[in-house]
C-alpha cells in the first residue's frame, strides 16, 4: 500500500495470560507489571519519532486500552475501533499451547490453527474487518491493537500472502512502523 499514510503499530504489553500462555482473543486479562514497563518503553520510542501522529487508535479491549494510557497518555483524544480487536479464538479461548497442539491434527508452528477454532474467526473475516479498518486511513496514525491482529493489519499493508503474514513478529515492547508499503521496528 504505497499510497497509504505511515503507522505506528503497537501490540499490548504482556498480560497475566501471555505469561501463562494462554489464548486470549477477545477474553481479557490485565497487564503485568513486565507488560507496564513495555507500555512505557513504547511511550518513549513514540517520543522519539519526529511529527508524531495526532490520530490515535485501540481496540476496545481492557489490556490494549491500559497500554494505550501508558504509552500516549490519557490526555490525548483516543478513538476506540472493534474492527482493533483480538482475532476470536472461539471455543479456544482461555486455552494453553498445549491444550491447541492436543486439539489440531496439523503443524502448530504453521499458526494456520489461529484461523481454524470452532467458533472461532477465519482469515478471510479477521482479514475483511482489518481491510476495512485500513480502508479508513488516510492519515497517519497510532494503533494499539493485539499479536494476530497487529500481523493481519501489517500484513496486509504490506500487501503479503497468508503464509507470509503468519511468519510476521509479534513482538510487545516495541513499535512496528509502517510506511510506503515496508515494515521497520523500533526498538
Amino acid at each position: 500500500m504505497l499510497d497509504s499514510p505511515d503507522l505506528y503499530i503497537l501490540r499490548h504489553g504482556e498480560t497475566v495470560w501471555n505469561q501463562e500462555r494462554r489464548f486470549q482473543g477477545r477474553q481479557d486479562s490485565p497487564l503485568t507489571e513486565n507488560g507496564k514497563l513495555q507500555a512505557l518503553k513504547q511511550r518513549e520510542l513514540l517520543s522519539m519519532i519526529i511529527n508524531k501522529p495526532k490520530k490515535i487508535y485501540t481496540s476496545p479491549s481492557g489490556r490494549a486500552i491500559h497500554t494505550t494510557s501508558l504509552a500516549v497518555g490519557s490526555e490525548k483524544e483516543i478513538v476506540i475501533d472493534n474492527r482493533l480487536e483480538e482475532i476470536d479464538f472461539g471455543e479456544w479461548e482461555g486455552f494453553t499451547r498445549q491444550d491447541v497442539k492436543s486439539l489440531i491434527d496439523y503443524s502448530f508452528e504453521s499458526k494456520l490453527w489461529y484461523f481454524r477454532s470452532p467458533g472461532g474467526e477465519t482469515f478471510a473475516k479477521i482479514s475483511e474487518r482489518i481491510q476495512s479498518f485500513l480502508n479508513d486511513m488516510s492519515e497517519p496514525a497510532i494503533i494499539v491493537t493485539h499479536g494476530v491482529t497487529s500481523m493481519v493489519l501489517r500484513g496486509l499493508y504490506m500487501d503479503l500472502n497468508q503464509t507470509e503474514i503468519l511468519n510476521l513478529p509479534k513482538g510487545q515492547g516495541c513499535i512496528f512502523q509502517l510506511s510506503k508499503g515496508t515494515e521497520t521496528i523500533l526498538r
